[in-house]
C-alpha cells in the first residue's frame, strides 16, 4: 500500500482503537496490522505526540509476561478530535470514491 496513505490514516485508526478500549504500544501495533502492513517505529512517535497534544494519559500496568505496560487512554480532548477526524476522513474518502467512479466511467 502506498506509505503516504497509510501516514494519513494512521492517527485515525490509532484514535479509533484507542477509544473502545485502553491500549498499550505494541498492542496497537498489532491491531493495526492485521489491516494494514505498517511498522512499529511509526506508531510510536504518533502516541508520543498525541499524548504531548493532549489527546492520551498514560498508565503503566503490570505485566505477567514481562516489565510494566504504558497503556494510552484517550481523553475528552481526544474523543473530540477523534470525531472531528472520523468526519473529515467520511467527506475525503466519498469525494476520493466520487472521483475515483467519474474517472473509470469513462474508461
Amino acid at each position: 500500500m502506498n506509505v503516504q496513505f497509510k501516514k494519513g490514516v494512521l492517527e485515525l485508526c490509532v484514535l479509533v482503537l484507542l477509544d473502545k478500549q485502553d491500549r498499550y504500544g505494541y498492542e496497537l501495533v498489532q491491531k493495526i496490522s492485521d489491516q494494514i502492513e505498517i511498522s512499529e517505529g511509526s506508531v510510536y512517535p504518533l502516541l508520543r505526540r498525541l499524548t504531548k497534544e493532549g489527546y492520551f494519559t498514560t498508565y503503566l500496568r503490570e505485566s505477567s509476561e514481562g516489565p510494566s505496560r504504558k497503556y494510552y487512554k484517550l481523553t475528552d480532548q481526544g474523543r473530540e478530535y477523534l470525531q472531528k477526524l472520523v468526519v473529515e476522513w467520511r467527506q475525503f474518502a466519498k469525494g476520493v470514491d466520487q472521483i475515483i467512479e467519474e474517472g473509470m466511467a469513462h474508461e
